[in-house]
Order: C-alpha cells, then sequence, then structure tokens
C-alpha cells in the first residue's frame, strides 16, 4: 500500500446503500399502493439526509471533525461548479420559455413538417428542444399537447406519437450540454464535455436514426389532418441556436448560459413579452426549479467525502 493510499473499507459504503435504499424502498412501496408519481414523493435531499445521520453516527471521530469533512466536500470545487451551472441552465430554460421560445420551436416545427410525417416531426422537434434547453421533462410537457392534438386529427395512434416525443426528449436530453445529469457526470468523473459528448453520440445517434426511419413508416395518419397555421417567431428561436452551436463549439459552459440568459432576456424585451421586473423574477424562477438538485448534489458531495475518508471508494 502506498503512503497516503487510505485503507480500502466496503463497510463505508453503508451511508451510501441506507441513502439509495431508502429512496428506492419508498418509490416501489408507494408505486405499489397505486400513488401517482410515485418516486417523486419522496425529495431526494430527505433521502440523502438520512444517509448522512447514518454516517455521522457509524464514523468514528470527534462530531466537529466529521462536520469539517462534510462541510469540506459540500464546497468542493466541482461540486460548486457543478451547482452553479444547475442555477444558470434554469434560468435559461425559464427565461427563454416566458419569452415564448419554446412555443414558437414547437410551431416553427409544425409548420414545415408534412402532416403524414407527424410522429416523426415530433420526435425531430422534441430532441432540438432538449439539446437545447437540457430538459426532457419541459420537453415533453410542451410538445405533447400540440403532438397529441395532430394525433386525434389524423386518426394515429396517440400512444405512438407519445413515445416519439418521449423518445426525442429522451434523446436530446441525452446529448445537450446543459442537461444536469451530463454536468453531473463530466464533474464528478473528471472529463471533457466534449468527450462525453463523442461518446454518448456514437450510442445514441444509431438508435435516433433507426427510430426516425421507424416513426416514418409505421407513423403515417390514417387521414391527413387539416393544415393549420401555427404562429411562430423565428427570432424566439434564435437563442437556442446560440446555446447549442456555442455549446458544440466547446465555449465555456457558463458563458455559453449567460449570453442564453442575456440575449432571450433582450429578446423578450424587445417583443413586450415580459418587462424588466418580469425578467428578474423568470430568472430567479429558472434558479428556485434547480433547488432540489443544487441541495442534493451539494449534501451528496458532502456525504462521499465523508465516505472516500473512511476508505469507501478504494
Amino acid at each position: 500500500m502506498e503512503p497516503n493510499q487510505k485503507k480500502a473499507n466496503g463497510l463505508a459504503l453503508i451511508p451510501f446503500a441506507v441513502f439509495v435504499g431508502v429512496y428506492l424502498a419508498t418509490g416501489i412501496t408507494l408505486n405499489a399502493m397505486g400513488v401517482e408519481m410515485a418516486f417523486y414523493q419522496l425529495p431526494t435531499p430527505i433521502a440523502s439526509f438520512i444517509g448522512i445521520i447514518v454516517a455521522f453516527a457509524m464514523f468514528k471521530g470527534k462530531f466537529d471533525d466529521k462536520l469539517s469533512v462534510f462541510l469540506h466536500g459540500c464546497g468542493e470545487e466541482n461540486i460548486m461548479i457543478m451547482c452553479m451551472v444547475f442555477l444558470f441552465a434554469g434560468a435559461f430554460t425559464s427565461v427563454s420559455s416566458a419569452m415564448g421560445g419554446v412555443d414558437s420551436v414547437v410551431n416553427l416545427g409544425m409548420t414545415f413538417i408534412p402532416p403524414q410525417f407527424i410522429a416523426a416531426g415530433v420526435f425531430v422537434i422534441s430532441s432540438f428542444i432538449s439539446i437545447s434547453t437540457g430538459t426532457s421533462v419541459g420537453t415533453v410537457t410542451a410538445v405533447t399537447p400540440i403532438a397529441l392534438g395532430l394525433a386525434q386529427a389524423g386518426g394515429l395512434n396517440q400512444f405512438l406519437v407519445v413515445g416519439a416525443t418521449i423518445g426525442g426528449s429522451m434523446f436530446g436530453d441525452n446529448l445537450s450540454m446543459i442537461s444536469d445529469t451530463t454536468i453531473a457526470a463530466t464533474r464528478t468523473q473528471d472529463v471533457e464535455m466534449k468527450d462525453k459528448f463523442r461518446a454518448n453520440f456514437k450510442i445514441a445517434l444509431p438508435a435516433a436514426l433507426v427510430t426516425f426511419v421507424l416513426l416514418l413508416i409505421f407513423g403515417r395518419p390514417e387521414t391527413l389532418p387539416a393544415v393549420q397555421e401555427y404562429s411562430y417567431n423565428i427570432i424566439k428561436v434564435l437563442p437556442y441556436i446560440f446555446v447549442l452551436v456555442a455549446s458544440l463549439l466547446g465555449v465555456n459552459v457558463f458563458a455559453v448560459l449567460t449570453g442564453g440568459i442575456l440575449f432571450s432576456g433582450a429578446i423578450g424585451l424587445a417583443t413586450g413579452s415580459f418587462s424588466a421586473l418580469e425578467l428578474a423574477n423568470n430568472v430567479y424562477n429558472g434558479f428556485s426549479g434547480m433547488f432540489e438538485i443544487f441541495l442534493l448534489s451539494m449534501i451528496t458531495g458532502g456525504l462521499a467525502k465523508m465516505v472516500e475518508k473512511e476508505g469507501g471508494l478504494e
């Protein structure tokens, strides 16, 4: 064993096991009871907090020393960078949505997609929105109502269209440079964002292309829905393109998100979508929407530091 190498200690992983076990057991139990959104009923920071209590109880040493290790882990540079990016990403998504960007992207796509290719078109639209915003859930929420309306009008299987929406959202979110999961993965594993993107691209793109082709074949409506006019403003789509292109060019994620927030904010003010005070509130609402993932990341960083000190990671 090298001089500074910690002795491996499998028991030190128990607090992590408690954290994951409590969360999964609660979700599985509530799901069996028929509770909707079962895995969202117990906030993940609370499950993590239970693991932290176990760590303080079982690890040896003075309470103050253990607290010092925990707080050092909470404030570790990678954890703080990750948390700040979460806040910026939430603000960008909130401001862009408030100025009508999501609606414009969806309506723009629906305007130019031939009616006979509804399912495949919904898949592409969802992919673009999620890769530009880093949120699959937000994309599903925005696209599904319009997609369902088109499916009903064309006699198309509604489950297929919803599946296409979810699939596109997951595909885009998987590749997004500003997705919370992407940020967490790259910062904790000490890898470059572009490398993670390349690896995911090789895995996800073939599946997406096959899905797209299958949707072209099996996603044709029985009757072509009536052509509708969708209102969109191409200017409101530009912030998403800016964020996507800047991310792919390797621009620092803080610069990308700050630019995206300012770009969307300027467009929103110029088009009268919101006032300066409402813009400030939209930014704050974006921050607030990231509170749970922010808190979870910070306190889990503290728990990880305690486990590492005890040899759990070894």
